[in-house]
């Protein structure tokens, strides 16, 4: 799956449990809620903090090149 399609869900999610979190009157629930909030967050920082990773990835993009038409083999 995407990442970006991920993120998009987890960020809906979060703001639907925001809303429905405004709706509920008793201690308890707003306990679930936020305990769902904190999970949905956490996984949201997952994400962002792995695409940050990866962005911050720096490689050598000769050694990467797939399409090397010298003819010669790969030296093994």
């Amino acid at each position: 799956m995407d990442s970006g399609n991920l993120i998009d869900g987890i960020s809906k999610e979060i703001k639907m449990t925001l809303e429905s979190m405004e709706k509920v009157k008793t201690p308890e629930e707003r306990l679930m809620h936020s305990e769902t909030l904190k999970n949905l967050c956490q996984s949201l920082d997952v994400f962002l903090n792995l695409l940050n990773n990866v962005d911050n990835f720096d490689y050598d993009e000769d050694f990467f090149d797939v399409d090397d038409d010298d003819g010669k083999p790969i030296p093994f």
